[in-house]
């Protein structure tokens, strides 16, 4: 041990003692009050004509030795002192003394100083390892903060309603097509009949959405989405008002709420309250309310304006008819009515009115209606909550890559630290304490990153809302948000570091001591299962990820029935259908368009749908929803549809096609007529001639299975335009003067068209989402994994320096010096490829179940991911491989 401190101590006088070396020196000085002395005595008398170090540098180690040796000291006093202690316990039981709480708080004190700066220094040393340790979770953690801030905004969607747990949305129950489904859409009357005849319900609210007024003062017009709804709407949702009273605010008959949004567009800096606005250039209504902006956790975040319902009666769409299904309708029930109770209590409303028969009424409480929105077998089923845990997961996982870097780093640097930890022992230093220390150095790294993570949150945040269509905030002034992060980290690192912790203090300081220790380059049993966790998450999600983008892809370029390219619609508004004659005519005499058909609803969509068909040879006990649209003329050639049988409907050359239709391919399955043209079917005792068969189409969502369509002819009903632009001129010329004609003829209405192609990508924006997620997500894994891959493959080639310099002596090449050093960790990755192709592969099968239309999982997505997996970590690891290999041997076995 003398021997040793001496040469230390001669290394340090000349100069090249190492930041280490220096380290040992202290702190065996400190250990050994006698050597400290005479190191002292020493370095006093010691004069060197070309000094090496400088007096500043002497004294520092001194006084370090010094802090050491009274630490010691304080320790061993405070052993003794427990000695005592013991002893005179068991003789004067009723005496017993203790140490002093401040005595061990200025103990603990001094050791967390000590533990501090030394996890300093340590990470200062190895500062690459450092950067990656702290960045790699940094980046974990900041994906980690984004998803969960995100999960908690779904979460907490229309939970800050002051009566949201007394608040349920009626739904009516029906068996279509044998199968029980619930529908939101309920008949006006229905109301009065629930507030009367039901004592458990305090209040009823009716509301049905409108995207189609256009609010107009002075010369601002704005289309934009509402409400029509009845005054009591406020009491059921909480939203806040900047200006009015949210009692009184609706119980006018020309009165309006608007937004603060929409009181800026309309009246700029004016006060809006007591203004006018005109609706459709029609009715004017009264400004009495202005709401704040409306929370983005809320189901009617669109919303722009609200008016009564009563307004309904006068654009003629109110109707008290049961079967006029208008509105949707929320009941406020009073306070003690259980849920329970809740859940039967409408059931038989209908039946008890004579009216619907087969329908049944059912609730679903406010709070669930985000989350639970699919409805099968007569039971709400979790919607969109599985992708919320499933993202939650996804974050829980890359946050367990990045722990696993840490890990797996930690214990691959056993080697370098085997000797400290050797000497700590020998010196008295308990495996409590090496334990405490690694722990802190981890817990260090977790708020070094915790601090980075937050800055990257926030330089991220508003690509991620982007990404999400959403506007959320980090809230910085809330201390639960604080002390979330807090914990988050302090959790993190306890459980990145715990492994590295026990692994290293493990050791037997004779056998370190002697060099009797296996080598990090032997990659043990955990690092290896660790490396395969790793890449097998990060398989999964490539996997997952091209599977994701393969069904989107589907959606985007399926087969739509129809052709698309340059297909248009404008919603008909104002004097459009006054004027629609002049209309067409001038904007077929522009050349902007090639053809034009009215219809009900756009080609792309479809509103309105009847189980009232009927047909010879049809089962009375059968109920098969049809699926409607209306047309005038020009449906096919317009629209692009193929027509397969008999011709299409026109309605002006042909009067009597008011009771023609078309049939699709569904349709007219479902119906089983052979020879179709010309046959009779009936709706609501009015029979209706097929004049031809036309293919399917999706009018809808992009992996619905073909419904059956019946497209009817009408000379009213009539809801869009549908216009094949020219393409013989740039769609903007025919746009410009499309807009010109529509203005002419439409002057109180802004030009609004929306492109068919637009109309249905817009239907896929949310799955596109999911997928820019999974992609991202998926990237950050991998970029993970190779970092920490990185690193690893760095100590492995350092620690094998010497036998890569002896095989290089003996004629190993580099070729094979870089696959000995890369085979390893290929097997590795292969291993975790074998693990993750089955996870993805059912995770996948589960998530495209819940696509009526979907793709099948190719072989070719396992050998491509395969194949990616091998070449990223073969790049990762090669480069270190390839930079050991072209070493200089001698300088290698020089160097070691």
């Amino acid at each position: 041990m003398e021997e040793h401190v001496w040469f230390l101590v001669e290394l340090f006088i000349s100069g090249k003692a190492t930041d280490a070396e220096a380290d040992e020196l202290a702190y065996l000085l400190g250990s050994h009050y006698d050597l400290l002395n005479a190191v002292k005595e020493f370095l006093d008398e010691y004069q060197d004509p070309d000094p090496q170090i400088t007096p500043g540098q002497k004294q520092a180690l001194l006084n370090r030795a010094e802090n050491i040796h009274h630490e010691f000291a304080y320790l061993s006093r405070s052993e003794q002192s427990r000695q005592r202690t013991s002893v005179f316990s068991r003789q004067h039981p009723a005496k017993s003394l203790k140490i002093s709480f401040a005595d061990r708080i200025r103990h603990e004190s001094l050791m967390f100083g000590q533990l501090l700066k030394t996890t300093i220094r340590q990470l200062r040393r190895n500062r690459t390892i450092s950067f990656i340790n702290i960045s790699g979770l940094a980046i974990g953690m900041a994906t980690a903060v984004l998803i969960f801030l995100w999960v908690a905004n779904e979460l907490s969607y229309d939970r800050f309603h002051t009566n949201k747990d007394r608040i349920y949305e009626l739904y009516s129950q029906t068996k279509i097509n044998g199968q029980l489904q619930a529908n939101g859409a309920l008949p006006s009357i229905l109301a009065p009949v629930l507030k009367t005849n039901y004592p458990q319900v305090e209040e009823v609210n009716r509301l049905s959405g409108v995207g189609s007024f256009v609010l107009k003062h002075g010369d601002k017009r704005f289309e934009s989405k509402g409400l029509l709804t009845d005054a009591n709407f406020f009491k059921f949702f909480s939203y806040q008002f900047s200006e009015g009273d949210p009692v009184t605010a609706l119980t006018g008959l020309h009165t309006i709420v608007l937004t603060q949004q929409m009181a800026k567009k309309l009246f700029g800096n004016e006060d809006p309250m007591g203004k006018i606005v005109k609706i459709d250039s029609v009715a004017n209504f009264t400004v009495t309310g202005v709401l704040k902006p409306l929370p983005t956790n809320t189901q009617f975040n669109f919303v722009e304006y609200i008016v009564p319902l009563s307004y309904m009666k006068e654009v003629h769409w109110a109707s008290n008819d049961w079967g006029s299904n208008t509105v949707n309708m929320f009941v406020m029930l009073k306070p003690g009515v259980s849920q329970h109770t809740a859940e039967g209590l409408f059931w038989n409303v209908f039946s008890k009115q004579h009216v619907n028969p087969g329908t049944n009424a059912i609730v679903q409480p406010m709070v669930d209606l985000w989350l639970y929105s699919n409805y099968e077998n007569g039971k709400f089923l979790p919607g969109r909550v599985v992708m919320v845990k499933w993202f939650a997961l996804i974050a829980a996982l890359v946050m367990l890559i990045a722990c696993i870097n840490y890990m797996n780093l930690g214990t691959a640097r056993s080697a370098k630290r085997a000797k400290e930890v050797g000497i700590r022992k020998v010196a008295g230093a308990g495996r409590v304490m090496l334990i405490k220390q690694f722990l802190g150095e981890s817990l260090l790294t977790a708020f070094a990153a915790a601090a980075l993570c937050i800055v990257l949150v926030q330089l991220c945040l508003p690509a991620f809302d982007e990404l999400i269509g959403n506007n959320l905030t980090v809230p910085y002034t809330n201390p639960l948000f604080w002390l979330a992060v807090v914990s988050f980290a302090f959790i993190t690192g306890i459980f990145a570091g715990i492994y590295p912790a026990f692994y290293l203090s493990a050791y037997r300081p004779v056998k370190v001591l002697k060099g009797i220790l296996t080598s990090a380059g032997s990659l043990l049993a955990p690092r290896k299962v660790m490396v395969v966790v790793q890449f097998t998450l990060a398989i999964t999600f490539i996997i997952c990820t091209l599977v994701i983008y393969r069904q989107i892809d589907f959606g985007l370029h399926r087969s739509k029935g129809y052709d698309s390219t340059n297909l248009a619609y404008i919603y008909i508004k104002g004097d459009i259908e006054k004027n629609y004659p002049v209309i067409k005519q001038e904007l077929l005499a522009s050349g902007a368009i090639t053809g034009i058909t009215r219809t009900n609803s756009s080609v792309d969509d479809i509103w309105t749908a009847n189980d009232g068909y009927s047909w010879q040879g049809k089962n009375p006990a059968t109920s098969i929803t049809f699926e409607e649209n209306y047309t005038d003329q020009s449906f096919t050639q317009t629209t692009g549809i193929t027509l397969l049988q008999g011709r299409d409907i026109d309605v002006y050359r042909y009067p009597t096609d008011t009771a023609a239709v078309l049939l699709t391919e569904t349709a007219l399955k479902k119906i089983g007529f052979k020879n179709p043209v010309g046959q009779l079917i009936k709706r609501s005792n009015v029979n209706l001639r097929v004049v031809g068969v036309i293919k399917d189409y999706v009018a809808g969502w992009a992996y619905e299975l073909p419904n059956p369509i019946i497209i009817r002819g009408t000379s009213k009903q009539y809801g869009a335009m549908n216009l094949r632009l020219s393409g013989s001129q740039p769609v903007s010329v025919s746009l410009s003067k499309i807009g010109a004609i529509i203005r002419k003829y439409n002057p109180d209405y802004p030009f609004a068209y929306r492109f068919v192609d637009d109309t249905y990508k817009g239907r896929l924006r949310d799955d596109e989402s999911i997928g820019t997620m999974a992609a991202a997500f998926t990237g950050l894994t991998i970029f993970i994994s190779c970092m920490g891959l990185f690193a690893l493959a760095a100590f492995m080639a350092e620690n094998r320096l010497k036998e890569i310099g002896i095989r290089k002596v003996l004629g190993a090449t580099v070729m094979a010096i870089t696959t000995m050093l890369s085979k390893d960790f290929l097997v590795l990755v292969a291993i975790a490829f074998v693990i993750a192709s089955p996870i993805a592969w059912w995770v996948m099968n589960n998530w495209l179940a819940n696509y009526p239309l979907h793709i099948s999982i190719g072989y070719w997505v396992f050998i491509l991911t395969g194949t990616a997996s091998i070449l990223i970590a073969l790049v990762t690891v090669g480069f270190q491989a390839l930079k050991a290999a072209v070493l200089n041997p001698i300088k290698n076995l020089r160097t070691e």
